[in-house]
């Protein structure tokens, strides 16, 4: 889901952008390539130190729950909190289904799925996991009211086979399942302690990760500290992680010249060439995370933005090439409802809006209620790119016969009046998605009934949900590819949330200091994701 941070320079070149290959802008505007195979670093084993290393984030985590995992919905609570916690699962460098606390897994059929778990796992106060940790923890995500709980799909049981496997059924086939007990809030907890009350999962951390909590000032830094009992601890180097949070892009630039961090994450896509050099390399991460403009339907339906046509008009006047080309500098392509790096996903080229040449737009706003007044774009000012991206779409739309106003507001604001149950209060807005990692998972958020936060700007639409719902359950790779454009063509129709781009993520390295692995393809954000396995200069 969003996170926030405006308008720092205006891109005045407006650079090729190059088609997806392996999922990253290889041949792009910087002709970034990959180390090796789906990675753009890897790790330097020549690299043989251990010590402390100082890394600066762009945003805390958020939560409501504070520190319990099973609660966090945003990409900067996954990436932290998966430093101390473990899932069953994980993703590879392939965006495939990895090892995790589960050594492997066993379908009898197309709702079973049988976990068979690392005997050698053990959580930092040197407890083993047993099967009882895993089962209770997967129930107590399913019957929570968390975001991802909507994710794990239809979850009938859950058991214990014996002492070292673990049983889930679902009530009908669920493609994605997998991918959801893939991210950080499908982490295994320590149950013993949670339900003997010895361990408050909101304010204390007990993981079975490479890492354990040591301190934590909100919005300041956090300081985590080797687990000793980590079963793979003689793989991590770093004793001693401190981060610090710092929502100035400025800040962590300087921090990063200056050597006070070996690592941070940019979303102003001009730190990629500007940070390049001194021992300092930058790499754009592909992320299936992607921008979106909102389209209130539900504040005035009687209005111009209620009538289906005249929100099509104003997505298919959207340029999608043009916001990836100059307003993100050639580092990132249009998408659909799901996400284009993804396996199965939509192909955005053909999608009914970018059917439509001027004169259709201007026919459906002919026809329309709409008289010329103006139209506010509400953004937030902590996404530096927003304020690109509105001005452009403002010009585009202007084209189209549509007078756009822009509007900023800080994040809590713009969440006030737009991520609301009741009709928001705004007719435009952008921002961005997590797209995860199976392409039909973010499309749930296209269902007002299962996201809430979209029910304040969008219809319930029967047709829709039900692509979303057979595009989850449909286990033929063809049949779902197929499935999946017809939700893209749909979502597409409606025009209430209108994907747009992918979002960069820009990821800088001291090269002198820290080497590690940094996968090409991301898909829940968690560029911090190989840290642990990442080699420290000797000396440092």
């Amino acid at each position: 889901m969003p996170q926030p941070n405006l308008i720092t320079t205006t891109l005045t070149a407006c650079l090729l952008a190059t088609t997806l290959v392996g999922c990253t802008v290889q041949a792009g505007s910087d002709g970034q390539e990959e180390a090796a195979d789906g990675l753009l670093s890897s790790v330097d084993k020549a690299f043989d130190g251990s010590g402390a290393v100082s890394i600066a984030l762009d945003a805390d985590a958020q939560e409501a729950q504070g520190l319990d995992p099973q609660s966090a919905a945003t990409a900067r609570s996954w990436s932290i909190y998966g430093l101390v916690y473990e899932t069953l699962v994980t993703v590879d460098k392939d965006m495939k289904i990895a090892p995790g606390l589960a050594t492997s897994w066993h379908q009898p059929d197309d709702m079973t799925y049988q976990f068979s778990l690392d005997d050698s796992a053990e959580f930092s106060n040197g407890r083993s996991v047993t099967v009882d940790d895993v089962v209770e923890s997967l129930k107590r995500l399913t019957e929570s009211e968390s975001v991802w709980a909507g994710q794990m799909g239809p979850v009938k049981s859950i058991r214990a086979i014996d002492d070292s496997r673990v049983e889930v059924k679902l009530s009908e086939p669920y493609v994605p399942f997998l991918a959801a007990l893939a991210n950080t809030p499908a982490a295994i907890l320590p149950m013993e302690e949670i339900e003997a009350g010895t361990l408050d999962p909101t304010t204390n951390m007990l993981g079975t990760g490479p890492f354990t909590l040591a301190s934590h000032r909100q919005n300041e830094s956090w300081r985590l500290e080797k687990n000793p009992n980590f079963r793979d601890a003689d793989d991590v180097y770093i004793t001693e992680l401190t981060i610090a949070i710092s929502g100035q892009e400025t800040t962590r630039q300087a921090a990063m010249r200056d050597g006070s961090v070996s690592l941070s994450n940019f979303n102003n896509v001009d730190s990629l060439r500007t940070l390049r050099g001194d021992g300092l390399s930058t790499h754009n991460q592909l992320q299936s995370d992607f921008y979106y403009l909102l389209i209130n339907s539900q504040q005035d339906r009687e209005g111009p933005l209620g009538d289906d046509d005249f929100r099509f008009a104003i997505n298919s006047a959207l340029s999608r090439h043009d916001l990836a080309d100059i307003s993100l500098g050639g580092l990132s392509e249009p998408t659909g409802v799901t996400p284009s790096n993804l396996p199965g996903a939509c192909d955005p080229e053909a999608l009914p809006s970018a059917r439509l040449d001027d004169s259709d737009i201007a026919a459906l706003v002919d026809r329309s209620d709409y008289n010329g007044e103006d139209i506010h774009l509400l953004i937030y000012t902590s996404e530096p790119i927003l304020g690109q991206m509105a001005q452009l779409i403002q010009q585009q739309l202007k084209k189209a016969g549509i007078t756009v106003v822009i509007d900023q507001l800080d994040y809590a604001s713009y969440s006030e009046r737009v991520l609301t149950s009741a009709p928001g209060e705004f007719d435009l807005a952008l921002g961005w998605f997590a797209g995860y990692a199976d392409a039909s998972m973010v499309a749930n958020w296209w269902n007002p009934e299962r996201a809430g936060f979209s029910a304040g700007f969008a219809s319930n639409h029967s047709d829709l949900n039900d692509l979303i719902d057979e595009s989850n359950r449909e286990t033929d790779p063809d049949e779902r590819e197929s499935t999946l454009t017809q939700l893209c063509e749909s979502a597409d129709k409606y025009s209430e949330m209108v994907p747009l781009v992918h979002r960069p993520s820009i990821v800088a390295t001291d090269d002198s200091r820290l080497s590690l692995d940094l996968y090409t393809n991301e898909g829940y954000g968690d560029f911090l994701r190989n840290l642990p396995t990442a080699r420290i200069a000797a000396g440092e």
